[in-house]
């Protein structure tokens, strides 16, 4: 996948043909989804934010320029819906119940199924299992900017140029803001973990 099949598939686009609107979401949705549901830490509304920023892109692709990778616009779009869905939430700090959520003895954490490849000596797999639970109360203890860079960059891998485009802040403040966030996350893990 280059950026020059990208932007022939975004001219398709721009000229009408949906086909090629489908192929760019088929290409996107999973990493979409996947940048959602680091940020806002609910697969429901990382599901929700991929689809509305899918919807965007459709009704804006126009204004899409080419001066940048299709991936970095379109991730800058779910960012930013990211940042949008968080502030309203704690806007509107509700409860709801709901049984569905995942707790610690649950096999999954937060709807992403854990399964090993090979099997794992029990004590090793309660070791991963904390492990794994300790970064997910991490990475939620994170400030949306922080939960932001890490995802992109130790999630989606993106490079910091990359991330400072996507997030629209100097690589400078992409660096410092990966490293706070690291940080944060060593600590908070270090007073989880045994």
């Amino acid at each position: 996948m280059t950026r020059d099949d990208d932007t022939s598939l975004v001219n398709r686009v721009k000229e009408g043909d949906q086909f090629a609107f489908r192929q760019l979401v088929e290409r996107y949705q999973e990493r979409t989804f996947g940048i959602a549901l680091g940020i806002v830490r609910n697969q429901e509304d990382a599901m929700d934010i991929a689809q509305e920023a899918f919807l965007k892109v459709h009704r804006n692709i126009d204004r899409f320029e080419g001066t940048s990778r299709f991936y970095t616009w379109l991730y800058r779009i779910v960012v930013n819906l990211c940042i949008d869905h968080t502030r309203r939430a704690k806007r509107s700090k509700t409860v709801v119940y709901d049984d569905t959520i995942d707790t610690p003895d649950s096999p999954h954490i937060q709807g992403a199924p854990i399964a090993p490849s090979a099997p794992i000596a029990p004590d090793r797999a309660l070791g991963n299992k904390e492990l794994i639970l300790a970064v997910g109360q991490a990475l939620e203890k994170q400030s949306a900017k922080h939960r932001e860079v890490i995802v992109l960059r130790e999630v989606e891998g993106l490079s910091y140029n990359e991330i400072a485009e996507v997030l629209d802040v100097s690589v400078g403040t992409v660096m410092s803001r990966l490293h706070h966030a690291r940080q944060n996350m060593q600590t908070i893990i270090r007073r989880l973990l045994p």
